[in-house]
């Protein structure tokens, strides 16, 4: 699976609620998770594996992931033998404290690939850390995903409920609580080389502005997309994180422009009253290719 797309919005829903694990494929989300952890009550969640196995056999428009169970709980391994196959296409594995349960993690998933016939390193790995041991070894971590041999980590999330939960936390509606912590994801993803990270959930519903803020803020700061829980959440997300049209437009012109004048022995121009050099024209080039992902999802 794997089509490479945006990442603006990952959207839940519960394993166990066929209906809405169902649903959750189709509202237009760059990919769907379905839970098997914090949305499953702790009885039921042997018996939401087999919904999750049948919602990942439906129609879709979009990716399709599952949140596995913690490592530390009685679940992952589990979880992970029921779910691996030809139509998933990645892993969410939340909690992450500790390298050795990435590296045991992606084991598991490596010998199942292998198993059931399935490409080495195919199924994507995207772990969540949200507690304050995986924060303070967030570096190590980072670096760990990045030198996995199997390639399968490309990003890391936050998950701020969990978090502020853990350090006794007021998580208020500006969320300046949490841009320490933002910011470290930002740095230590493009540290050790990952992908930019997908920024937390945003759990005050009725509070639409605020979490519209909190997207665009996010976009800011370096994050490429939305941890998602509701379905009225996508657009913001989606908008906030897609490159606005006169950027993609500036973005050609500077590409376009500073091509011409390499060509001609420049390596500084103005363009639009911009200085432009060769940092500028990364930045616009990473544009484009985030323009391209989205024009090639929405084709």
């Amino acid at each position: 699976m794997n089509a490479p797309g945006p990442n603006r919005s990952f959207l839940f829903a519960p394993g166990d609620h066929p209906r809405r694990a169902e649903k959750v494929l189709q509202v237009g989300a760059d990919a769907a998770i379905l839970d098997l952890e914090d949305a499953v009550a702790i009885a039921a969640k042997p018996a939401a594996r087999g919904a999750v196995r049948a919602a990942l056999e439906k129609p879709r428009q979009c990716r399709a992931y599952v949140r596995v169970n913690a490592f530390d709980t009685p679940f992952c391994f589990g979880d992970l033998q029921a779910v691996i196959g030809a139509r998933l296409d990645g892993i969410v594995l939340p909690k992450l404290e500790d390298a050795g349960q990435l590296l045991a993690v992606d084991w598991m998933i490596g010998n199942l690939e292998a198993e059931r016939g399935l490409p080495a390193g195919g199924i994507d790995l995207m772990p969540i850390i949200e507690t304050a041991r995986g924060l303070v070894a967030l570096r190590d971590l980072a670096r760990a995903a990045a030198a996995l041999p199997s390639g399968r980590v490309r990003r890391l999330a936050f998950g701020a409920g969990d978090y502020t939960t853990d350090l006794g936390i007021t998580w208020t509606l500006s969320e300046d609580e949490l841009t320490p912590a933002r910011s470290e994801f930002v740095l230590a993803s493009r540290a050790a080389g990952l992908e930019p990270p997908i920024d937390t959930v945003f759990i005050e519903l009725r509070e639409t502005a605020a979490y519209e803020a909190s997207c665009s803020r996010g976009a800011v700061l370096g994050f490429q997309g939305r941890l998602c829980i509701h379905p009225d959440q996508i657009a913001p997300a989606n908008q906030a994180y897609s490159p606005p049209e006169a950027e993609i437009t500036r973005a050609q012109r500077i590409v376009a422009a500073f091509a011409e004048a390499e060509a001609g022995g420049l390596a500084s121009i103005q363009v639009d009253g911009r200085f432009v050099d060769y940092p500028i024209v990364q930045k616009a080039e990473r544009i484009l290719a985030i323009a391209a992902r989205i024009a090639a999802k929405q084709a």
